[in-house]
């Protein structure tokens, strides 16, 4: 069941019963928060499916607000927040905060530890490394369509944070159409 915003703790509290969870599994409990453009997903083979995940803050850092930004616009919604862990690296635990209706029906046996008073969710995930690209072009390469759907498909972007800072909210369709059209006309402009 979906809760109002209302009854969502401030992101301190909610990060550190996060960092608790990660210790409680015996995983690296200093988060590095990565967001969808962060994510870096390349094709193993030619056969369907089979893909390596990695992740690059390098080519698309993230302002250090971004994370208090994206809580904040997923706290307006009634749909269950993830905290989920994709892996980790040198720098501590990957992780990416999601958010949808789709998670709702997640349980222990799907990894996640539920929180319905907050209706919020933590996924710890397994063990292991995740990798991080430094390398432009594989980066430049992932594959951005094509592949079955994911849970960190629910993440927000850069961009609508972006979007967030500048305008206060996120542009509707027509206007980031808007938008692209203006920069193409002020670089022809300049030419």
């Amino acid at each position: 069941m979906s809760h109002p915003p209302s009854q969502r703790p401030p992101l301190r509290e909610v990060l550190a019963a996060w960092r608790q969870c990660l210790v409680r599994h015996e995983l690296p409990p200093e988060p590095v928060w990565i967001f969808s453009e962060n994510l870096c997903i390349e094709r193993l083979t030619a056969t369907p499916g089979n893909f390596h995940y990695g992740f690059q803050t390098r080519f698309t850092p993230p302002d250090e607000d971004a994370l208090e930004i994206a809580y904040d616009q997923f706290c307006e919604t009634g749909a269950r927040l993830v905290f989920y862990r994709l892996g980790s690296c040198a720098r501590g635990s990957v992780c990416i905060l999601l958010c949808d209706p789709w998670f709702e029906k997640k349980t222990a046996r799907d990894g996640y530890e539920r929180h319905d008073q907050w209706g919020i969710s933590f996924r710890p995930g397994q063990t292991g490394t995740v990798e991080e690209i430094s390398e432009l072009t594989r980066w430049v390469r992932r594959v951005k369509r094509d592949r079955a759907l994911h849970d960190f498909d629910f993440a927000i972007s850069l961009e609508t944070i972006g979007e967030i800072k500048i305008y206060g909210r996120t542009l509707l369709p027509y206007e980031r159409f808007a938008q692209k059209m203006l920069e193409r006309l002020r670089r022809v402009l300049r030419q």
